[in-house]
């Protein structure tokens, strides 16, 4: 007796998919300091839009207060 398989027993492995044909990324060679970041913003350094009203600046001025100045 043999241990070996039948030929008949394998099934063939299938076959690998073709990958889609997704787009390369392209590359790109402009100079990235020609474009502003978040950090050239207001809003990117944490400032909020200008409120109209001294409600809103009151709040601010609470919101800012440094903890020695309570």
């Amino acid at each position: 007796m043999s241990t070996a398989p039948a030929s008949g027993d394998r099934r063939p492995e299938p076959a690998a998919e073709p990958a889609p044909n997704k787009p390369k990324p392209r590359l790109v060679f402009d100079d990235p300091l020609d474009q502003q970041s978040s950090d050239d913003t207001d809003r990117g350094w944490g400032e909020r839009p200008p409120a109209a009203g001294s409600a809103a600046d009151l709040a601010r001025f609470l919101d800012e207060k440094p903890p020695h100045h309570l």
